[in-house]
């Protein structure tokens, strides 16, 4: 066996980084939709003041709350991607590498949840 081969192929190494960014995008995604869901909740709050007390808008500050919670998680996803990659980069220099799906699990079954959240909120406010 070559010895390239033992401490990881360039292409896996490259595949990796390719990896790395794949989440980064996916983190930044996460943030914005929280920063436009926040920001949604302010503009509602101002059409309210402008619109008078009769057609005001009730909101419960959920959507501020699930746009901070958005951006939290996206940061968190930024720092457990790049822990991940440095774990693979590890596995692929000693030629040991383990699948581990957790981040992927764990992301999937968050975006749901906020999903369900969502969804149950724009139902009651109909």
């Amino acid at each position: 066996m070559a010895e390239y081969e033992k401490k990881g192929n360039p292409s896996d190494h490259l595949a990796n980084e390719r990896t790395l960014l794949a989440w980064t995008r996916t983190s930044i995604g996460i943030m914005a939709f929280g920063f436009v869901v926040v920001k949604f909740s302010l503009f509602v709050k101002q059409i309210s003041l402008v619109l008078g007390e009769e057609y005001a808008i009730h909101s419960r500050g959920i959507s501020a709350l699930v746009g901070i919670l958005l951006v939290a998680v996206g940061a968190a996803t930024t720092i457990f991607s790049y822990i991940r990659y440095r774990r693979t980069e590890k596995q692929l220099k000693e030629g040991t590498y383990n699948h581990s799906s957790l981040l992927i699990t764990l992301l999937t079954a968050f975006i749901f949840l906020v999903s369900v959240l969502l969804i149950v909120y724009l139902i009651e406010s109909a």
